[in-house]
């Protein structure tokens, strides 16, 4: 062989060799959770490829026992576990309580015998089903949560005990919990620190930071503060930060649905407005909801990265998470090497071009910038 060629062949496969990782960037290793409350059917609409974990909402306590409320139920957690077969690296879990779901927890779980038949009956399900985890989604312990559910100073130390006791089922079982975004719960509700040393990681609740108990509008998930709004996800993310919780367990979430409130006056285009809470609206039904000639204007919140409606002929604002917010909060999670995203809920999105595919392709394609 000619030295000439040689070189020629040297050059090439040096050109190569610094090209590859042009062409093979890894996708961002970023947990993708989507919650889901509805019946089985629809889940065969949905990209399962796209998400690393489906959370089954919600079981509910009978006695000291977690259950299921119907048969409807039990084929919901049957057809995901089913999608394994489409994407064999999908986590499965179950979830406790929810809004409105957890009235007796407080007390149930302030006893030994309480907790130790709860996590009884949770290995049952465990083995029953084939899933792989738990999601504790109790509203609220130690603060006020749902209308009448009762809440007790001992429900934090009882929520680590509780922890601590699922934990002994062993880590081949995922654990996570639902994290309330106010500071009221983050300051008081959890022993941080002693929890998420047992749990995988907490879903954090970022959003309905404007809603029902409002009076004033505002972004119910916008991704940064203002000085108008304080609550937000790089507020309750830095919160965590600071205390020391490790950045690979916090999950951030978004909204998959709006809220609309009237009686809103046009200043502002509405936003940070005295206002009364009326109604939310899901992702999917946004086109039907808000049609292009019925006095919907699109407006972006540089500052909150979020963005909102204003009607003024009806005195409506509305609060939502779209396309660019979503991929905003997803390059977010990525920038600042946060466990992942998580949204409420699976079945509020469109079967395509929805905000799942966003997340998705945000995950894939985004190159964060070196730190």
């Amino acid at each position: 062989m000619k030295s000439f060629d040689l070189k020629k062949i040297l050059t090439v496969v040096i050109i190569c060799i610094l090209a590859i990782p042009l062409f093979s960037q890894t996708p961002n290793k970023i947990r993708v959770l989507s919650y889901y409350a509805g019946p089985p059917e629809p889940l065969d609409s949905y990209n399962v490829n796209q998400m690393t974990h489906i959370i089954f909402c919600f079981g509910r306590l009978n006695g000291n026992r977690f259950s299921m409320r119907s048969s409807r139920d039990t084929a919901t957690i049957k057809k995901m576990v089913s999608l394994k077969s489409k994407n064999p690296e999908l986590k499965v879990l179950i979830s406790l309580g929810g809004w409105g779901g957890c009235k007796p927890c407080s007390d149930v779980f302030s006893t030994k015998q309480g907790r130790k038949d709860f996590v009884q009956s949770i290995k049952e399900y465990y083995e029953y089903f084939k899933v792989d985890g738990l999601d504790l989604d109790w509203e609220y312990p130690t603060v006020s949560g749902y209308p009448g559910h009762k809440f007790s100073p001992g429900d934090k130390k009882n929520f680590t005990k509780l922890v601590n006791e699922l934990r002994k089922l062993g880590y081949n079982y995922e654990l996570s919990f639902a994290a309330g975004a106010s500071e009221r719960y983050l300051d008081s509700a959890v022993q941080w620190k002693r929890v998420m040393k047992k749990v995988d990681f907490v879903n954090l609740m970022t959003y309905d930071m404007s809603g029902p108990g409002s009076k004033i509008t505002g972004h119910h998930t916008g991704l940064y503060s203002t000085p108008e709004q304080p609550r937000s996800v790089d507020f309750t993310v830095k919160y965590l930060l600071n205390h020391g919780i490790p950045s690979e367990k916090l999950i951030v979430g978004g909204a998959f649905y709006g809220k609309i409130f009237e009686n809103v006056e046009d200043v502002n285009n509405g936003l940070s407005q005295p206002g009364k809470f009326k109604t939310t609206v899901q992702y999917k039904n946004m086109i039907s909801q808000f049609p292009s000639d019925s006095g919907w204007v699109y407006h972006w919140d540089e500052a909150a990265s979020a963005p909102y409606l204003y009607n003024a002929s009806r005195k409506q604002f509305f609060t939502y998470d779209d396309k660019r917010s979503i991929e905003l909060k997803t390059k977010y999670v990525i920038d600042n090497r946060l466990g992942g995203i998580m949204f409420w809920h699976l079945g509020e999105d469109t079967f395509s071009d929805g905000l799942l595919d966003v997340i998705d392709i945000t995950k894939r394609t985004y190159i964060p910038a070196q730190k």
